[in-house]
């Protein structure tokens, strides 16, 4: 076990091929399970079927999910491991979690949102119940850079069944921020709309169009059309009353950004399940159920909230 000072254990494990993978997950399971802990692992449709075969009989006390569709939008990641956890300290059962995020196919943008929800997890269970969460990654298949960025957002990594402190490691307080650093530029041939208050039924009407045009279906469609409304709602609210649309096609996906002069200053915003009493940040957790891909960045000068859908139903 890691430092037991540490409530929340958040630890890398860096591996190459599945027969090192099953080295050190198996036993991480086998000693949960041992302990009573109920196990909660989100990893590839593939390592579910792998652990199962090797687990057997003892797969009492595991849960799998599979992370291509819970976490295809990493934003959502998030919520799904509080309620796992929160739901369990409940009844007071101890917990440990597995969670794969990042892999080989994941787009740029989705590696970058990979890296926020890993630096935003020692964020949101810094004051949680005690709690073991392991996140493979796979170097044979992943660039060098992507290992190293791991380094920073875990404290610590298990490495033969021992966990150690990673040397690497960036504290919340000098990592990036959520919202930090921009994102590319869209292309000059984005179309683009500028709005207010009343403008809000012609920006549904506009995101519709946009849809429609790129062969989104029916449910795909509204669902872009409610979330592009539920940001330029917010930005009507909250940023003096106005803001900017831009939308354009990219690798097989239909994009759109809502730019105003607000400025989101909540890290976990959007991340985590409002309670029904919690009024602000509602829309934004929405936002992320609705969408592929959610990226949120505020400075002084503004807000810069771009949505990914996907025009493959396959990846859905």
């Amino acid at each position: 076990m890691s430092d037991e000072s540490a409530a929340f254990s958040h630890e890398a494990l860096f591996y190459g091929g599945e027969e090192q993978f099953l080295a050190e997950a198996l036993p991480f399971i086998e000693e949960g399970l041992a302990a009573g802990e109920l196990i909660l692992v989100a990893v590839g449709g593939a390592k579910i079927r792998l652990l199962e075969s090797r687990l057997g009989g003892r797969r009492d006390g595991v849960r799998f999910a599979d992370m291509t569709e819970i976490g295809r939008n990493p934003a959502c990641l998030l919520g799904v491991w509080r309620e796992f956890v929160d739901n369990q300290a409940v009844v007071g059962r101890p917990v440990r979690g597995i969670g794969e995020p990042v892999w080989a196919e994941r787009s740029p943008a989705e590696l970058v949102e990979c890296e926020r929800h890993e630096s935003l997890l020692n964020v949101a269970f810094s004051d949680a119940p005690a709690w073991r969460l392991l996140c493979p990654y796979d170097t044979e298949e992943l660039e060098p850079s992507v290992i190293e960025t791991a380094r920073r957002n875990h404290p610590f990594i298990l490495d033969g069944g021992r966990v150690r402190r990673s040397e690497a490691y960036l504290d919340p307080d000098e990592a990036r921020g959520p919202f930090d650093g921009p994102l590319p530029d869209p292309p000059g041939k984005a179309d683009r709309i500028a709005f207010v208050r009343d403008d809000l039924s012609e920006v549904r009407s506009f995101i519709y169009r946009h849809a429609k045009d790129a062969g989104l279906d029916r449910e795909r469609t509204a669902n872009l059309v409610l979330a592009v409304s539920e940001i330029a709602t917010n930005s009507v609210r909250h940023a003096d009353g106005h803001g900017d649309l831009l939308v354009w096609g990219e690798s097989g996906a239909l994009l759109c950004e809502v730019r105003d002069e607000g400025r989101i200053d909540s890290p976990l915003v959007g991340r985590e399940r409002p309670a029904p009493s919690e009024l602000d940040g509602r829309g934004l957790w929405v936002v992320n159920q609705l969408c592929d891909l959610v990226q949120i960045r505020s400075s002084a000068e503004g807000n810069v909230i771009r949505l990914h859908m996907s025009l493959d139903l396959s990846l859905n």
